[in-house]
């Protein structure tokens, strides 16, 4: 039953896919491991502006290289999760040290890039160089939990059972294809809250909505106001907007909290995103 979906998504896939910079046939292999890395929980629309001045900047790993991880933060802007904004940095360097520039075409070689996990590598290698890869994605997972377990979440991380399903769809010719087909229809129709079914290629043998869309369990979205994370990203802001160092009392004006305020502080200084000078002002990592 399951290789059965693969045709009505392709075909669907053919007439409502969304064109994007880093999907068009001149996109590089550096421009498609730049948008795997900014879209990791993060939305296309956020992501757009941010990758088309990143590689106008940046169209190459020698020139992030080349720059500093401040500056790298910097231009990462309010994406969130800024620590991508260093590990693509420490991926261009290792490009460009290990690699020649070129971002290597191989699963493994990908794997062993800073900061690059298993579905980026896997991404990278089918999208930039056509490999033959499961890649398992939020939306990936969501479609395969819904379409043949009947399932409305697939669980927390993925499972051998996920990947032996997924690698039993990949097919002989056309991977890449399928992976990014199935991966856009659940990003616009077999969404996590708001599923289209109606606009589904695959209802018909979906066992989620046969068994008449069963509820999962309760799953609590992430909070952000008045958070740590929220706090860090404030302070963060500071540092990207000053033109160069800043003093201690520009970071404390932009939260209440005074513990929650250097504990945020010291996260940063820990995790490379700010750094203290001799004189007790902070920047960007130089």
């Amino acid at each position: 039953m399951a290789v059965s979906l693969r045709e009505p998504i392709l075909q669907w896939y053919a007439e409502h896919n969304r064109d994007l910079p880093w999907r068009r046939p001149d996109a590089t292999p550096w421009g498609i491991l730049v948008s795997e890395i900014m879209l990791q929980q993060t939305p296309v629309s956020r992501v757009l502006p941010i990758w088309t001045d990143w590689m106008a900047r940046w169209p190459a790993p020698e020139a992030l290289a080349e720059a500093s991880p401040g500056e790298a933060v910097r231009h990462w802007g309010r994406l969130g999760y800024p620590r991508r904004a260093l590990n693509l940095h420490a991926c261009a360097r290792a490009i460009t040290a290990e690699h020649g520039g070129r971002v290597p075409a191989t699963y493994d070689d990908l794997r062993a890039l800073p900061g690059i996990g298993d579905y980026t590598a896997a991404a990278v290698a089918s999208f930039a160089y056509g490999g033959s890869h499961a890649v398992l994605d939020t939306n990936v997972r969501r479609v395969l939990a819904r379409a043949v377990r009947g399932e409305e979440h697939p669980p927390k991380t993925t499972t051998a059972a996920e990947r032996r399903l997924a690698e039993s769809l990949i097919p002989p010719v056309g991977a890449p294809r399928w992976a990014v087909s199935i991966m856009e229809l659940g990003a616009l129709v077999c969404t996590a809250r708001a599923p289209r079914c109606e606009r589904c290629p695959v209802v018909s043998q979906c066992a989620w909505r046969s068994a008449g869309r069963p509820a999962g369990p309760v799953r609590r979205g992430q909070t952000y106001a008045g958070t740590d994370r929220q706090c860090r990203g404030r302070l963060l802001a500071v540092l990207r907007d000053a033109p160069g160092p800043v003093p201690k009392k520009a970071l404390d004006v932009v939260w209440a909290d005074h513990v929650q305020r250097e504990r945020a502080l010291d996260g940063l200084l820990d995790d490379g995103l700010a750094e203290v000078l001799p004189d007790g002002t902070y920047r960007l990592p130089a």
